[in-house]
């Protein structure tokens, strides 16, 4: 990753199937507001990370953890002049589960409690996990993803509420949802949207920023680069996934991926693509 003294990578581990790894120092790196699909696990070396989450901002530093659930939308950047760096794992939530029920007594979906956890003990864990990776040392690798996971979960675990559409409002902006999804690449206007769908542009601005903690457009920008994030793994060129997922072109691709990501593109899909070769 060029320019500045910032460095990332983003990269899979075959023998670590449903996982995500980062290692990044990012200094004047600003994340857009964004969710993911996987838990964040991010354990903080030096400097301090800032994220806004739950409505408030949120602060750890070197020997904390940033804790984030699936589907919650959460920003990032730094704290301090100097950047953080760090190291994350992305477990799927189906991971998260099954360690859960091997290792813990909780019941339901299980998920953090709360977004950051001084616990220097994990930090150095996620950060064993990674360098165990590096080392090609699965058995480490694996033991070590399980042990930090059930000291998350023992530390600062809970139940995920369920989410439930109870009100008129949640319904529309799940319809605006759909709608969205299906025409991804061709999307409808905010007045045209709300009009299909028998609502008023900001009574549904309200709704769907209500039932998914961002607006519309913000949104979208999150679901398509997901969905470009499911091509470039497929083998799809950078290029072909901008357009197939409503971007004006690569370049507006770049951009947005790397700001929801943290590495661009071309880097993410070359990381899986070492690992297929490899297998």
């Amino acid at each position: 990753m060029a320019g500045s003294g910032e460095r990332a990578r983003h990269w899979v581990y075959a023998e670590l199937p449903g996982v995500d790894l980062l290692r990044a120092r990012y200094i004047r790196k600003t994340f857009v507001r964004h969710t993911h699909e996987h838990f964040v696990i991010a354990a903080i070396a030096d400097g301090v990370e800032v994220f806004h989450h739950g409505g408030g901002d949120q602060y750890a530093g070197a020997g904390a953890l940033a804790l984030v659930n699936p589907d919650t939308p959460h920003t990032g950047r730094a704290g301090v002049p100097e950047g953080w760096r760090y190291g994350a794992v992305y477990p799927s939530p189906e991971v998260v589960a099954a360690i859960a029920a091997e290792t813990t007594t909780l019941r339901g979906t299980p998920g953090f409690v709360r977004p950051v956890l001084d616990d220097p003990y994990t930090v150095a864990l996620v950060h064993r996990v990674l360098r165990a990776t590096d080392e090609g040392n699965a058995l480490a690798a694996d033991t070590l993803l399980r042990v930090a996971v059930t000291r998350l979960l023992r530390l600062n675990g809970g139940p995920l509420p369920r989410r439930e559409v109870r009100t008129a409002g949640a319904g529309v902006a799940a319809r605006a949802r759909a709608v969205l999804e299906e025409r991804m690449a061709d999307p409808p206007s905010l007045q045209a949207l709300a009009g299909d769908l028998g609502s008023s542009p900001f009574a549904l601005l309200r709704a769907f920023r209500d039932a998914y903690g961002m607006p519309p457009h913000s949104w979208l920008t999150d679901a398509r680069v997901r969905r470009a994030r499911r091509l470039l793994d497929a083998g799809t060129t950078p290029a072909e996934a901008a357009a197939a997922v409503g971007f004006t072109d690569q370049p507006h691709l770049n951009r947005h991926f790397s700001r929801i990501v943290g590495v661009p593109p071309g880097a993410y899909q070359r990381e899986r693509k070492n690992v297929q070769d490899a297998r």
